[in-house]
């Protein structure tokens, strides 16, 4: 149980991080009062993988990069819930 709300969790956290990364090809302005909540949660995730990679001009692979991490240990959570047999 407290497995698969892990994993919801993560699937949650996979869109902001999507929705992070497609706002800005979309010019949506994250930092308005509304949607302000999106970089806040995202961003401190998303700063150390940035610094990590190596930069690339104006492509940022960071929320790709995050996703591929995000997708792994979900994966790893789901592998622990439903343990081959």
């Amino acid at each position: 149980m407290i497995g698969r709300a892990i994993y919801s969790l993560l699937t949650l956290y996979m869109m902001l991080v999507l929705l992070r990364w497609l706002a800005s090809y979309l010019e949506i302005d994250l930092y308005s009062a509304r949607w302000r909540w999106i970089p806040q949660c995202v961003d401190p995730f998303l700063k150390p993988i940035r610094r990590a990679l190596p930069s690339l001009g104006p492509v940022d692979f960071g929320p790709l990069a995050a996703l591929v991490v995000l997708w792994f240990a979900r994966f790893l959570i789901l592998a622990a819930i439903y343990p081959a047999r």
